[in-house]
């Protein structure tokens, strides 16, 4: 089963990032989002669920 997480990058901007049940990721957003909610939503417009 895959698994989406939430973080904190190094400019703390918000991005999300898909790893498969291996640790490899899988897909990952392509820019940093100040608001929290901004990135959970293209999250999972990308195919996460949380």
């Amino acid at each position: 089963m895959d698994k989406c997480e939430i973080y904190r990058d190094t400019k703390n901007e918000w991005r999300w990032r898909k790893k498969a049940s291996n640790g490899k990721i899988i897909g990952a957003s392509a820019e940093g989002y100040k608001n929290k909610a901004d990135c959970v939503a293209n999250a999972k417009r990308n195919g996460c669920k949380f």
